[in-house]
């Protein structure tokens, strides 16, 4: 494959006990599993096919002769077992957003449908540290841009082959031959799912990618610490100047969503005093700022997990916000190292 064998690597050696293919493989576990999140849109199973992966490697371990990449191979054992697990489940894409639902108005009234298979946030603290996994030369895409919860939605909606072959080579920067070697066919059918795949995408991007975020700035640190304040405070008024006039606002696995400051407004006047007291932990997912939300009934001395709030920033306004609610939003606590109860100070 395109990336150049590592100092450990190569593997093909005729035995090799499993501490040290541990530590050959532990190396790559996070961008393994930062690759299955991407095609299957969801934590729990990326976590899953990461360790399947591994577990394939090592009953594998015999076929890899060394004159590739180990991480080429696990990259190749990992897509395909993605592949399957998609053809094994009932829908190929997971969502932020109902196909064909138009933003709602007023009260939410359609209500929460856990039976959809909704896009889940990923934990910042879970990233790769990419020194020896940056893209290759033929890359389209920014490390940045590749983690944004916008992009890894849009990409869903790209049926699996075409998914994999983007991901493998505008993300990844393989070559369509390599693509071509692990997904089967020609380079030429390579070269035409990516035709689609970026045709697909550049409807969503009008400017062909989505926005490169700069590392965090003092700007956004600021609109991160009035949006706490905002929920700290219970001041709605405060919280909705901080949106843009056009921001979206997204509920999973509530069907509801809405567009423009001002539905947003109407929405949130009706839920804002369901709770007591608010208490924000700042967070991060998918390369933006997040916040973990506790709430308190009365008499209440403990927060309780409420929710887990994604902000995507534009200069010191937010364009979007996905709060993940219910049970959905509830199960995220764990995994990004945040606890169900937050004691009272």
């Amino acid at each position: 494959m395109t990336d150049a064998p590592g100092p450990l690597e190569p593997l093909g050696q005729p035995i090799l006990d499993r501490l040290a293919f541990e530590r050959l493989t532990t190396a790559h576990r996070r961008e393994l599993k930062l690759h299955c999140y991407r095609m299957m849109g969801t934590l729990h199973e990326a976590d899953d096919l990461v360790q399947d992966t591994f577990l394939k490697a090592w009953r594998r371990r015999a076929q890899f002769d060394g004159r590739g990449s180990l991480r080429g191979w696990l990259y190749t054992i990992a897509t395909n077992s993605c592949l399957n697990a998609i053809k094994a489940r009932s829908s190929a894409q997971r969502i932020l957003e109902q196909p064909g639902r138009p933003p709602t108005e007023g009260r939410a009234a359609a209500g929460p449908a856990p039976e959809l298979a909704w896009l889940e946030p990923y934990p910042d603290t879970e990233l790769p540290d990419l020194v020896d996994g940056e893209p290759g030369p033929e890359a389209r895409y920014e490390t940045s841009e590749v983690v944004q919860l916008a992009f890894v939605a849009a990409i869903q909606s790209l049926p699996p082959r075409q998914r994999a072959a983007l991901l493998l080579c505008d993300v990844l920067g393989w070559s369509a031959l390599e693509a071509a070697q692990l997904l089967g066919g020609s380079t030429a059918s390579i070269n035409s799912a990516l035709q689609r795949a970026r045709a697909t995408l550049g409807a969503r991007y009008p400017q062909g990618r989505p926005l490169q975020r700069p590392r965090p700035t003092s700007e956004e640190r600021l609109l991160l610490q009035r949006y706490m304040q905002a929920w700290q405070t219970a001041d709605l008024d405060g919280f909705v100047e901080l949106l843009r006039e056009d921001a979206t606002y997204h509920m999973p696995p509530w069907r509801d969503w809405y567009q423009g400051r001002e539905a947003i407004h109407g929405f949130f006047s009706t839920v804002w005093g369901n709770f007591a007291g608010y208490h924000a932990v700042a967070t991060r997912a998918n390369g933006q700022p997040a916040v973990a939300l506790y709430a308190r009934r009365q008499q209440d001395p403990e927060w309780h997990a409420q929710s887990l709030h994604v902000i995507e920033p534009a200069g010191d306004r937010i364009a979007s916000l996905t709060v993940y609610v219910g049970p959905l939003g509830l199960d995220l606590f764990a995994a990004f190292g945040l606890p169900h109860v937050w004691p009272a100070s």
